[in-house]
């Protein structure tokens, strides 16, 4: 019996789907007419006609750049067709408190990181300013709107960490021209009308309304929170989170900028609201703004007042007349299981929690990834290569349930969503654990468990100390600590130095984005 995989179907398109199939494509050769090679594979995408792409986040983490890199996709042609701009990270708002508080959350880690941890040389000698400014450069170019790289520097390479803003309707379609042209991927239009099974279970096939039958040995579901096969069709259930994560809807909106020539975000800001928060994103041509909450706290007249004035104060009150909402709901959690028999969920067909910290386009390049690299030789193996696909996805998804958790269990906030947030029971044991051990020890390399978790230790350290978490000093001495001392403060004062030389070296978003239009990038 000849198991080889040699169809793969991906259902759905928008950036989840086009995405997997690129990172697929890329990694293995896709046969055309007459190819000998019997170790080559079709790739189908099918997407419906009628399905929007919903753009929910419109923010990636710095993985995407090696993502792109590695599918040939040209930087100066993204940053052109996607309306995208440069993101270093995130700058948190009102999170701690309602006094005007604020911390950032960069991209890049604390100055010498794999040698040194700065933390707790910083809560002794220099806690009377933020963490992050302290141990990292990139927090003192935010504020200034300043760029990651120079228009002279190589595509994808960098000055500074970072990632994208983008549009994320026209990011679907400039990879589904890029697969279809470039990747020698099969697109299809059309709607799925039935499942057709193996006898052992399996997906046989997918049938259309344009009359066809879709055979394939692996079926990648992207058809989002519908979740056609593998939900509907293999009825695997959805775990919720919501008794751990809130927010449960958002109000998203499109907000142009008042002035032609206003300056560009280079992060995401995050301002915490009574029942939620909200993000606000710079691209070339407008802001992406919208409010996420949950609807057990504030009703929807309330948060669509609350969105309203927070465009008034970022554009004033003409553009925040004009706004027009978008109402998203969405259940917070993932499904039992990621790969069951034939079939894959990549995207919010296997789960969606919340746009903070941007994971759900990582969690489709790390699922994409995983595929591509252990896809299997055969039917026969499948399961196997499933079973440790599961495992590591679901140790994922609680990663960033923890992660995301963390952010709401230190505010000192007091309306009720704040302090329901803090209430034991909502917060995972392994959570709890941690902040019970980083009472008395920093994060550092050893609390990453696994290799490719989506937050390094660098990131709860920066969401910790930014929100004046208390680390308690060490009632014994370590070996060379006087020394250990010095190096500490030549390294924070090398810190400060480099803050000096990027602030005047690199342009602006607005800036280096113009150039990127006229010149681009050199190719490397």
């Amino acid at each position: 019996m000849n198991d080889k995989i040699t169809q793969i179907i991906v259902l759905g398109g928008g950036t989840a789907g086009w995405l997997t199939a690129a990172i697929i494509a890329a990694e293995h050769r896709i046969s055309s007419a007459g190819d000998p090679d019997s170790h080559a594979f079709q790739l189908t995408l099918v997407e419906s006609p009628d399905i929007p792409t919903i753009g929910v986040g419109e923010g990636t983490w710095p993985s995407m750049r090696s993502t792109l890199q590695k599918i040939g996709v040209s930087e100066t042609d993204f940053l052109r067709e996607c309306s995208a701009s440069f993101k270093q990270g995130t700058f948190f708002q009102n999170w701690l408190n309602d006094n005007d508080d604020s911390f950032g959350h960069p991209f890049t880690v604390p100055h010498s990181y794999a040698e040194m941890n700065l933390a707790a040389h910083w809560q002794t000698n220099y806690s009377d300013r933020r963490f992050a400014d302290v141990v990292s450069p990139q927090t003192a170019l935010f504020a200034d709107h300043l760029a990651p790289k120079q228009i002279t520097t190589p595509e994808y390479a960098f000055s500074v960490n970072y990632g994208y803003h983008l549009d994320a309707g026209k990011f679907a379609e400039f990879l589904c021209r890029h697969c279809i042209e470039n990747l020698g991927i099969t697109h299809i239009t059309a709607n799925v009308t039935a499942v057709e099974s193996t006898d052992n279970g399996d997906i046989k096939a997918i049938r259309t309304d344009r009359d066809d039958e879709i055979q394939g040995d692996l079926f990648i579901d992207c058809s989002g929170s519908r979740a056609l096969l593998l939900a509907q069709h293999y009825k695997i259930p959805f775990e919720p989170v919501n008794d751990i994560l809130f927010n449960n809807t958002a109000l998203a909106v499109q907000v142009p900028y008042k002035q032609q020539d206003a300056q560009i975000h280079s992060c995401t800001l995050s301002t915490a609201r009574d029942a939620g928060w909200i993000w606000d994103v710079g691209l070339p041509t407008r802001r992406g703004v919208g409010y996420t909450y949950s609807d057990a706290h504030q009703s929807e007249e309330q948060a669509a007042d609350t969105l309203v004035d927070y465009v008034a104060s970022i554009e004033g009150n003409a553009a925040a007349k004009q706004v027009s909402a978008r109402k998203i709901s969405f259940s917070p959690g993932f499904r039992s299981k990621f790969w069951h028999r034939n079939c894959v969920a990549v995207g919010m067909s296997s789960g969606f929690i919340e746009p903070l910290e941007a994971s759900a386009l990582v969690m489709v390049e790390l699922a994409a990834t995983m595929i591509a690299e252990q896809l299997p030789a055969n039917r026969s193996v499948m399961d196997l290569v499933a079973r440790q696909f599961n495992e590591k996805c679901r140790h994922r998804w609680n990663r960033i349930i923890e992660f995301l958790k963390l952010h709401y269990i230190l505010s000192d906030k007091e309306q009720p969503y704040w302090r329901d947030n803090r209430v034991e029971a909502s917060i995972p044991i392994a959570l709890q654990e941690s902040l019970q051990l980083w009472r008395y020890q920093s994060p550092w390399h050893l609390d990453s468990t696994l290799v490719g978790d989506l937050f390094p230790s660098a990131s709860y350290q920066y969401i910790l100390y930014g929100m004046h978490f208390q680390t308690q000093p060490r009632h014994t001495k370590r070996r060379n600590e006087a020394q250990n001392a010095v190096v500490a403060d030549r390294l924070i004062q090398e810190n400060a130095q480099r803050i000096k030389g990027l602030k005047s070296a690199l342009p602006t978003n607005s800036e280096l984005l113009q150039k990127v239009y006229e010149y681009g990038f050199q190719k490397i």
